[in-house]
């Protein structure tokens, strides 16, 4: 394959990847790997994830992606307390420095949506952050819940839906695979 010079440039879209379906963080987890094996600078953002707890986060680490995640070692439910809102707040500002200063090419935010579904950090201070990112950055917000008001700002929109899971089996999350 021939190299395109000049290929950076030609960055600088958002991608939203949410809905109900599984696969929202493998999917930008893929991208990362595109990039990073095009010679691009990844980090990925995780909001509401624990460090060192999922299977993602040491191998992406290894292979080059940046994981900074600013989640509490504990699974954040519909009505979110305080000290969860503080931390989610913390990777939104995070967010705003990576996204501005140019240095990644993809910027993952993973479970951002999330986080804005649950009302832990506001949909205006996240268009406003799209809006003065660098111009080269690549973005990928991940997450259900994803409110339709950031489709507009959006390149691409990706919907995962579910039409069978074993979860409808009662079979719970299992390592390796959800995790």
């Amino acid at each position: 394959m021939t190299k395109i010079e000049g290929w950076k440039e030609k960055l600088g879209m958002i991608h939203i990847y949410t809905g109900n379906g599984k696969g929202k963080t493998t999917a930008a987890l893929g991208l990362g790997l595109r990039m990073l094996g095009n010679g691009g600078k990844v980090i990925m953002i995780q909001f509401l994830k624990s460090p060192n707890v999922y299977g993602e986060q040491k191998k992406a680490q290894e292979c080059g992606i940046v994981v900074e995640s600013y989640g509490l070692p504990k699974f954040v439910h519909k009505k979110p307390d305080p000290e969860e809102i503080k931390v989610a707040r913390k990777a939104l500002e995070r967010t705003r420095e990576i996204v501005k200063n140019g240095e990644w090419d993809l910027v993952i935010l993973d479970e951002i949506c999330v986080a804005l579904g649950f009302g832990m950090i506001d949909v205006e201070d996240v268009k406003a952050i799209l809006k003065e990112k660098s111009p080269y950055t690549e973005v990928v917000l991940t997450g259900r819940y994803c409110p339709e008001e950031l489709f507009e700002l959006a390149d691409y929109v990706t919907l995962m839906k579910e039409v069978k899971h074993p979860y409808q089996k009662g079979i719970l999350a299992r390592k390796g695979i959800e995790y």
